[in-house]
């Protein structure tokens, strides 16, 4: 049994795999102020609740975009669930990776372990160009050749963020829940109009975004170009936008599971 970590901005979620299948998951908030002990805690009594047995963790791999939280993990992975680790908890990094993705930046080190992981999932699944659009704390959109090469991507706030600063920097406009599909793209009411901005205007810019995205990948318009969705807000937008082939929640954990059996159980 392994456990795949994946420690981003507003949540981190995490995984164990038992002979490659997923045995358990959980997503909590990430909080840049807690301790390893704290994080302990908490996953013990989550492992607890499911009946399973830390002694029987044999692998630890780990991807992060929040130094601080990451500190705080891997100091709890080593005190608290490393009894039985068969190897070093595996930290993913751009060039621990190389030989499974290309990465084509001028500076490697710039693009997030989160994005590359995704990226290694979803080519490792439909091996053709791909655009993987992660809706996090931002939205992000990441562009992989048919040959697994890494060419960059485009970044921009996500929807948490921009209803956020609508309701903080304005005086009149609400805090409001976009759960709710809105009626119309015309609003009647101001909590209206903010739904419906909020999700046909995501829906319409992903869609100009792929459009211009599929321009400079490929060189027939027919040809294939799969368009992944990931992370917590996929759901809720991915019926605004046309361009959406596949939704995958668990996108990232395969990612690591993919890297983890290739990179330390070999």
């Amino acid at each position: 049994m392994f456990f795949v970590i994946d420690i981003g901005n507003s949540h981190t979620v995490t995984g164990l795999y038992g002979k490659n299948k997923l045995i358990g998951q959980w997503r909590l908030k990430s909080d840049n102020k807690s301790t390893a002990d704290e994080l302990a805690i908490s996953y013990n009594a989550l492992f607890a609740m499911a009946g399973i047995d830390k002694t029987e963790i044999k692998g630890i791999i780990l991807a992060s975009v929040v130094p601080t939280l990451e500190t705080a993990w891997i100091k709890c992975c080593k005190k608290h669930f490393s009894d039985n680790l068969l190897s070093d908890i595996f930290i993913v990094a751009v060039n621990d990776i190389k030989d499974l993705i290309s990465v084509k930046l001028d500076n490697p080190r710039e693009v997030g372990a989160d994005r590359l992981v995704n990226s290694i999932a979803a080519w490792s699944m439909y091996k053709c160009k791909l655009v993987v659009i992660d809706f996090g704390t931002a939205i992000t959109f990441d562009c992989i050749t048919e040959k697994c090469e890494y060419l960059g991507g485009s970044i921009l706030p996500g929807i948490a963020i921009s209803l956020e600063a609508l309701a903080s920097k304005t005086a009149k406009l609400p805090h409001i829940d976009v759960a709710e599909k809105p009626l119309a793209i015309i609003g009647k009411t101001t909590a209206q109009a903010m739904r419906s901005g909020i999700l046909y205007g995501y829906g319409a810019m992903i869609d100009g975004l792929v459009k211009g995205i599929r321009s400079e990948m490929t060189k027939q318009p027919t040809e294939e170009l799969k368009v992944i969705a990931t992370g917590g807000m996929a759901e809720l937008i991915a019926p605004f936008s046309t361009s959406i082939d596949i939704i995958d929640p668990m996108l990232t954990l395969k990612g690591l599971k993919i890297i983890y059996n290739k990179k330390v159980d070999r």
